[in-house]
């Protein structure tokens, strides 16, 4: 499963469009499975892999089927989905192995912070 820019930009969207009410404040949970297909779930009709949990999920919250990744490697597709910006325009267009000095950079701005300034 591919969490994708459209996906992002729908939960800044819902965000930015949710009146300040406190504890009525909707929960904003994003999965990002590496190395995960979108028929590698039960909820997208994958018949032998079970995924009890995904499927609850996807029965109460929003399942979607057209996602795109914005790469086919774990850490500029993971860069796509924290600041909304394509890997090439934030910084981090290939894998960063551990301990390697490339990292996203300082002045991007990511959902945590956008969501952080909606309380």
């Amino acid at each position: 499963m591919r969490i994708s820019l459209l996906l992002f930009s729908t939960l800044l969207l819902c965000a930015g469009l949710t009146p300040s009410l406190g504890a009525d404040q909707p929960n904003i949970v994003v999965f990002l499975a590496d190395d995960m297909g979108h028929g590698d779930a039960a909820c997208y009709g994958h018949s032998r892999i079970k995924t009890p949990n995904l499927d609850r999920f996807a029965q109460e919250g929003l399942l979607l089927t057209n996602c795109h990744s914005a790469d086919s490697v774990c850490s500029p597709s993971r860069s796509a989905v924290l600041t909304g910006r394509t890997p090439y325009r934030n910084g981090v267009w290939r894998w960063i192995p551990s301990g390697h000095e490339v990292h996203l950079r300082q002045n991007e701005v990511t959902i945590a912070t956008l969501l952080k300034k909606k309380g």
